[in-house]
């Protein structure tokens, strides 16, 4: 699949987003963007905020936010879409007029001016004033363009909003591509040592294992903060969520004691870091020894922490001497050409030299049977017609790599999206938010895609801990695919009704169907018709506005979408008065 064919496919999302809710086709874009920078780690769980508005001459617009857990680094997202169907540049002037338009946002609500100025009711007036209480403590601000078009620069110049460096990154339609494209984001990292430490980096070097080289080194702690600086969490291997903060945790705080007081000790004290890479070039080092010359599609499994360390400690005390600082450093060159067995082998590394941090094996389970049944099923029951099915994507971008892979001719592409279309797909995310949703946890649904995830894998019965796995025929599978058509259902009905925290909203209403009528509900009907009948879509729009109700109450004034990650929040909403089931809906006993 090539740059124009990818936009193809990209608007095609789009469209299938509209058709399952989304108002305004920028916003499903933002969605698409923002949700696809998560999951490869450039950023934290983000929240579509769409928001455009003018106070004097001044033009304000944002599209979305992510806040990291800590409360010391924001993201917010600006979108420029246009909806091309052809590759189209965009010039820099235009891409810096929305930054600029999202820095203003920024500006005033550090300052405290924005919160006041907006309607009480939307969500971009609750998020001004989380900005405004935090912006003093953030260590990391960063503002993201996103377009469809081609822009030529795709970093600009930081800014100074509020005594802080606020980064300034575009993601086009070029750059997602190469992200999403063969499912590997880390194939856009190359890291040439020979410009970043002035020579190539001195390496024990062990070739010829079956899937793999190895080798051994030390970096320069300089080298490291450069690289997190330049590439932040993209730096990190996605499928390990730890939080890359120094504050509050006690092995950073260490890192940091040694960096400010012992540099020269600090390779004698810390276990270091693991780092796979899809290439390497070897050269030599300044005193002949071997070296690694440069590392193509570098990414860190292991020492996220210590690599974030190193940045955070010289931005917060700028005397620190990185100079003598080296991190011993595992380094695997991957040699394995089969997509799905590299992922295999990169998860299984990423878990065994992060167990010493207690990373849960749910945190790395695209191969685990549970996921692989769901696949294998997805592949061969088909909707009632015979002929339609939907898809489980087990490993990230695998839907597009299908249709590459098996549209050969515009005939069999438009045939493969007409049996699987965009609107059935399903990932591993996905499936964990309408699951739990139904099982009464919209507190666990409304943490995120991976907090959800992690605690849906977390919650299932191990095996190997004496648990029982669950049965998955096909029988379970229809029943969870109409978990996930009522879900999208209601997430279509709301997104109208209100303008702010659909999500929440759509989450909350699902776990009250199901505590309201779960026992009566026929899951086979919407698995049969594919959809909802119009009765039971009017009882939902009643619930919907009542839980809207309670969620505003409850809050108390706190921001809702912070508000139902509690569980107190679950609590108090579940059990709240709600109106009668109304009579002759057909999917109810």
């Amino acid at each position: 699949m090539d740059l124009q064919e990818f936009l193809s496919e990209t608007q095609a999302d789009v469209r299938a987003r509209m058709l399952d809710g989304s108002p305004f086709a920028e916003l499903a874009f933002s969605e698409i963007v923002m949700q696809h920078m998560a999951d490869i780690g450039m950023t934290f769980e983000p929240n579509g905020c769409p928001y455009r508005g003018k106070i004097g001459n001044a033009n304000f617009r944002l599209s979305g936010y992510s806040i990291s857990d800590d409360c010391d680094q924001l993201d917010l997202f600006v979108s420029l879409y246009d909806g091309v169907d052809t590759l189209s540049p965009v010039a820099d002037a235009e891409t810096k007029t929305v930054a600029d338009q999202c820095l203003r946002f920024l500006l005033l609500c550090a300052e405290g001016k924005m919160a006041s100025k907006l309607d009480p009711t939307i969500e971009a007036r609750s998020l001004a004033e989380t900005i405004q209480s935090i912006y003093n403590g953030l260590d990391q601000v960063r503002v993201f363009v996103l377009t469809d078009k081609v822009a030529k620069t795709k970093n600009f110049k930081p800014r100074q909003i509020g005594k802080k460096s606020v980064h300034l990154e575009v993601m086009d339609i070029e750059r997602l591509y190469r992200h999403m494209s063969e499912g590997k984001p880390r194939d856009e990292l190359v890291v040439d040592f020979t410009q970043i430490s002035g020579s190539a980096l001195p390496c024990v070097f062990v070739p010829g294992q079956a899937d793999y080289d190895y080798a051994l080194a030390a970096i320069p702690g300089e080298a490291l903060r450069y690289l997190y600086e330049r590439y932040g969490a993209r730096l990190l291997e996605a499928n390990v969520r730890s939080f890359l903060s120094v504050r509050g945790k006690g092995v950073n705080a260490g890192i940091q004691k040694t960096l400010r007081e012992a540099p020269d000790r600090f390779m004698a004290y810390n276990n270091g870091i693991v780092l796979v890479a899809d290439e390497a070039r070897l050269s030599n080092a300044l005193d002949g020894s071997p070296g690694i010359a440069w590392l193509k599609g570098m990414q860190i499994v292991n020492g996220g922490q210590t690599t974030a360390s190193l940045y955070f400690a010289k931005k917060k005390y700028p005397d620190t001497d990185l100079a003598q600082v080296r991190v011993p450093a595992k380094i695997i060159i991957m040699k394995i050409q089969d997509a799905a067995k590299e992922e295999a082998l990169v998860s299984d590394i990423s878990r065994f030299a992060n167990s010493q941090n207690a990373v849960r094996q749910s945190d790395l389970s695209a191969n685990k049977p549970f996921h692989v049944d769901i696949e294998r099923l997805s592949l061969t029951v088909y909707c009632p017609d015979g002929v339609g099915r939907w898809f489980y994507e087990r490993a990230a971008g695998s839907y597009t790599t299908m249709l590459a892979r098996e549209g050969t001719t515009p005939a069999r592409l438009r045939a493969l999206k007409n049996t699987v279309p965009p609107a059935r797909k399903l990932t591993k995310t996905d499936l964990a938010k309408y699951v739990l949703a139904w099982d009464g946890r919209p507190d666990v649904v409304s943490l995120g895609a991976q907090k959800c995830f992690d605690r849906f894998m977390s919650s299932m019965p191990s095996p190997e801990e004496g648990g029982v796995a669950p049965v998955l025929d096909s029988t379970a599978y229809k029943a969870m695919v109409a978990k996930a058509i009522l879900y999208k259902a209601v997430q279509k009905l709301v997104r109208p009704m209100f303008q702010a925290f659909q999500g929440n909203v759509a989450s909350y209403t699902v776990a009250l169907v199901s505590k309201l009528v779960g026992e009566q509900f026929k899951l086979e009907r919407v698995w049969i018709r594919q959809g909802l009948s119009p009765e039971l879509l009017a009882q939902i729009a009643i619930w919907a506005k009542e839980v809207h109700e309670e969620l505003q109450r409850t809050a108390s004034g706190r921001m809702i979408s912070e508000w139902s990650k509690k569980s107190d929040c679950s609590e108090a909403v579940l059990k709240a008065p709600y109106s009668k089931v109304m009579e002759g809906i057909p999917e109810l006993a």
